[in-house]
């Protein structure tokens, strides 16, 4: 049975889920966890189903070449975690979600001290939001199975995978930014948590 509160839940923050990221070859030919986009779709189903709150970031490039720009079709949030009539959507042309937006205020105007974080890149955007996250004091969840990378080339050209880009930026992260778990652990934690609105 669930017990709702009046208490804030933790809000989901959906990082650059967006269809620019279907475009292997542009960002590298190579990338890992390719069902990170259904796994964050299994946290919002369930963050919906609780009423727990939901931030949708969208990055939206300046350079009007990349697929993110906002004149590319690419730069549209994936259909698997598309944001429904009154969920935010907060854009953004920087790494962090939290420069440029009004995202901080949103969150502690709410009174909302945890977070979990899902999205693209890990060793981008995700792994600059988290440490933000961390630094101005959120209680941080990062959903690692629900988070991806692709392959990148070192100085020397040495080509490293997009795995290892990866797990060394979830390694760094972990237990210093935030706490790490996979989207089971975290469907599970809060599957009877249930806010009610007043």
């Amino acid at each position: 049975m669930n017990t709702p509160t009046n208490t804030p839940g933790p809000a989901l923050l959906l990082i650059d889920i967006q269809s620019a990221f279907d475009d292997l070859a542009y960002w590298g030919g190579e990338r890992n966890n390719p069902e990170a986009e259904q796994r964050a779709s299994e946290l919002l189903q369930l963050w919906r189903a609780r009423r727990l709150p939901v931030f949708h970031i969208k990055h939206c490039s300046t350079t009007p070449g990349s697929p993110l720009h906002p004149s590319h079709p690419g730069n549209a949030i994936h259909p698997l975690v598309a944001p429904l009539e009154g969920e935010p959507v907060i854009e953004k042309n920087v790494n962090s979600a939290f420069i440029g937006t009004d995202l901080q205020q949103r969150l502690e105007s709410a009174h909302i001290t945890k977070l979990v974080i899902a999205g693209l890149t890990t060793d981008h955007c995700v792994s600059t939001t988290t440490r933000m996250a961390g630094n101005l004091g959120f209680d941080t969840t990062l959903v690692d199975d629900a988070t991806a990378t692709f392959c990148k080339h070192g100085k020397d050209g040495q080509l490293f995978s997009a795995q290892l880009i990866h797990d060394t930026a979830i390694a760094s992260l972990n237990g210093e930014f935030a706490h790490i778990a996979t989207t089971a652990e975290v469907l599970e934690q809060w599957k009877d948590h249930e806010v009610v609105t007043p």
